[in-house]
């Protein structure tokens, strides 16, 4: 089953554990209509669960490939992110091309051999070893010579980068109905790092510093914390395997321009606040304050000068309001005393200027194509960060 984010849905027949499970994704709503059917209705979440008798898909709009979500979803989680961080195998459904892709990009980064690197241990010896933890010793063995708690630093594949990886591939491997050529790749890779700790059930991924010699690693690891954060799979009830990878597009797009536009703006003067508090109203008990939070504003010399935000749907998109948008942003421009707000909505079309009636404030309606390449989307952020601040200088004389 296919839907696209903005359909109104779909009647199936389905079993109830199978409705349960969709419910319990956060990917769709299942409600019953009678005599085992259900209408099936996006929520504002895009992805793909699937189990052994279903798949159903939420699609984004525009029909936007992986390469470009996992592009979205890499640079909104990490400032400094490379468009060709993650590389993606296109394909029509989105399992197939997360397996392949990650066999892919591990078979690359592991066709050299395991990495290897330094992991500092703590243990308990008869013998020094590296050096010892004087607290440790008095806290733990009072008044004892032996064993000694001591630290040292031990070269092993038993690091933050192989257990993230051992992580992901594990996790691909547990997906129902991946086809039998990836999973016995994703097999063969997995037991090259047998040695490797497994990561406990539910753990984040261990932090990594990019480096030199992890280089080789960088592509399969930003893809294989994206499985990790928004992906899972299991064995659901009665050993029936499920995965499901869900993804909310309205917070990843806000969380992409944000970051994006403060890269941008960083080759002009002042700083860029994300998710910026600020109060709408005055009242004398702080419970009554009315406050707004816009994605982005620009400071200078400690005063907002330029305010943004993001809207994923855009006016021409079903359930979307140009009007509220505006009142929104008007809000933002009187709490925040700056003459212009900029409106940035997902999609094609041409940059608009409104001025607000018996009013100084202009609204910026900015459209950003995310069917783009990487390339063009990132230019189209640098090309709002110019115009913005060519604006803010304006104002200024």
């Amino acid at each position: 089953m296919v839907l696209d984010e903005l359909s109104g849905g779909i009647v199936e027949r389905l079993d109830s554990g199978t409705a349960a499970f969709v419910n319990s994704s956060g990917l769709a709503k299942a409600s019953p209509m009678g005599m085992g059917l259900y209408r099936i209705e996006p929520v504002g979440k895009v992805g793909s669960v699937r189990t052994s008798t279903l798949q159903l898909d939420v699609r984004p709009k525009d029909r936007l490939g992986l390469s470009r979500l996992l592009f979205l979803l890499g640079y909104a989680g990490e400032q400094g992110f490379r468009p060709d961080s993650v590389a993606a195998a296109e394909d029509r459904e989105l399992w197939s091309a997360l397996a392949e892709s990650l066999a892919q990009l591990a078979e690359r980064a592991l066709g050299r051999g395991v990495l290897q690197g330094y992991l500092t241990v703590d243990e308990s010896l008869r013998t020094v070893k590296g050096r010892i933890r004087i607290s440790d010793q008095i806290s733990r063995r009072p008044g004892m010579l032996v064993p000694l708690e001591v630290s040292y630093d031990e070269f092993t594949e038993d690091i933050a980068e192989n257990r993230i990886l051992r992580a992901a591939l594990e996790r691909m491997g547990q997906v129902p109905r991946v086809r039998p050529e990836v999973l016995s790749r994703l097999r063969q890779l997995k037991g090259k790092l047998d040695a490797v700790t497994r990561l406990p059930a539910g753990a984040p991924p261990p932090p990594w510093t990019p480096s030199r010699k992890n280089v080789r690693y960088y592509s399969v690891l930003r893809l294989a914390e994206l499985i990790l954060r928004k992906a899972s799979a299991e064995a659901g009830e009665g050993k029936q395997q499920t995965a499901a990878f869900v993804v909310d597009m309205e917070q990843v797009f806000a969380d992409f321009v944000s970051t994006a536009l403060r890269d941008a703006m960083a080759a002009y003067p002042g700083e860029m606040r994300l998710q910026y508090n600020a109060l709408l109203s005055e009242a004398v008990r702080d419970s009554d304050r009315l406050s707004v939070r816009p994605d982005a504003v620009h400071m200078l010399g400690g005063r907002p000068v330029v305010v943004y935000d993001a809207k994923y749907k855009a006016a021409a998109d079903l359930g979307a309001s140009l009007t509220a948008d505006h009142y929104q942003m008007l809000a933002y421009c009187t709490a925040l005393k700056v003459p212009t707000a900029w409106l940035v909505y997902a999609g094609a079309g041409e940059v608009k200027l409104r001025r607000i009636l018996n009013t100084d404030i202009d609204v910026v309606e900015f459209p950003l194509d995310l069917s783009r390449p990487p390339s063009e989307i990132l230019a189209a952020i640098g090309e709002l960060a110019r115009q913005s601040w060519g604006e803010v200088v304006r104002a200024a004389r």
